[in-house]
């Protein structure tokens, strides 16, 4: 069986199996540009903590296309000795060609999101990705129902994961589910309430499968707590890295050191570092809710 993803790399299959098994979540953390990746990668190495490092079709694209990502992520899991299991995966994939292009290009996981096609249609798709998938040992995360909200392009109205459709979508040997359970992608509105749990115990009543939480950016921890006890294994996290990038960004802008010219503070290397010191903090900050800190060999 041949392997297309470079050998640091692995698929996100083992790591989500061990976070059902152990009750924990593993962060899956979009990212955006070298300062993101390489910050995830090295909080994930001191932290000792299993990573999936995500690009939704819009970052992608935005920095350069698949062979770009996999060459940097290569590179600095080889440069920084990156020792920690650590995934590529493709987030929301739109067609069985881009998820396909990304396992060629040397992605180890991939995300095909068939939520807003027909059902039949959607499974018949994962049904084929699966049989390219298996080939290339690359680990596969399908969606039914659809996520709230709107994340580079990509609109969901919120619609609540069928359980029939769950158990459907396992059978076809992927390795974890996303699933619609009142969960919304970028900041939560202020008349959002809750996820629903009664929601997520049927679908994993159903599939039995590691589940992934989408739109985890300000979900309460109570809530995130609860929902890793039932089923969640993969909780994904775009916003919120954001957020701590802009903010620490901000105050570096705001306190007018990027003006100071004798010491250089107008140097790119300068006015990016404290987003990307707040990118580790809020990755350790995460993985410590999610309970996957420390995990790696464990």
């Amino acid at each position: 069986m041949s392997r297309i993803y470079h050998k640091r790399l692995v698929n996100a299959t083992e790591m989500v199996n061990a976070a059902h098994k152990g009750k924990y979540a593993i962060g899956h953390f979009n990212i955006n540009n070298l300062e993101w990746t390489k910050a995830i990668l090295e909080a994930a190495q001191e932290t000792n903590t299993p990573t999936i490092i995500a690009t939704s079709e819009g970052a992608l694209k935005y920095m350069g296309g698949a062979k770009v990502v996999v060459g940097m992520v290569n590179g600095l899991l080889d440069e920084l000795n990156i020792t920690v299991p650590v995934a590529l995966h493709l987030d929301h994939g739109q067609s069985i060609e881009m998820a396909k292009k990304c396992i060629e290009a040397g992605y180890s996981s991939v995300m095909f999101d068939g939520s807003h096609l027909p059902y039949e249609e959607n499974i018949a798709k994962v049904k084929e990705l699966m049989v390219f998938a298996k080939n290339h040992e690359i680990s596969v995360e399908a969606e039914i129902g659809s996520i709230g909200g709107e994340e580079d392009g990509v609109v969901g109205e919120g619609e609540l994961g069928d359980p029939k459709q769950a158990a459907e979508m396992g059978a076809t040997g992927i390795s974890m589910l996303a699933a619609g359970i009142g969960n919304i992608h970028g900041k939560y509105p202020e008349w959002w309430k809750s996820l629903s749990f009664e929601t997520l115990q049927a679908l994993q009543d159903a599939c039995k499968l590691p589940m992934v939480l989408h739109g985890g950016s300000g979900i309460p921890q109570d809530q995130v707590k609860k929902a890793i006890t039932l089923g969640i294994s993969k909780i994904n996290v775009n916003t919120e890295l954001q957020l701590a990038f802009r903010d620490a960004t901000r105050k570096y802008v705001e306190d007018k050191k990027d003006l100071d010219d004798d010491a250089k503070g107008f140097d790119p290397r300068k006015l990016l570092a404290p987003g990307y010191k707040a990118l580790k903090a809020t990755f350790v900050e995460l993985t410590t809710l999610f309970g996957c800190a420390n995990k790696a060999g464990k």
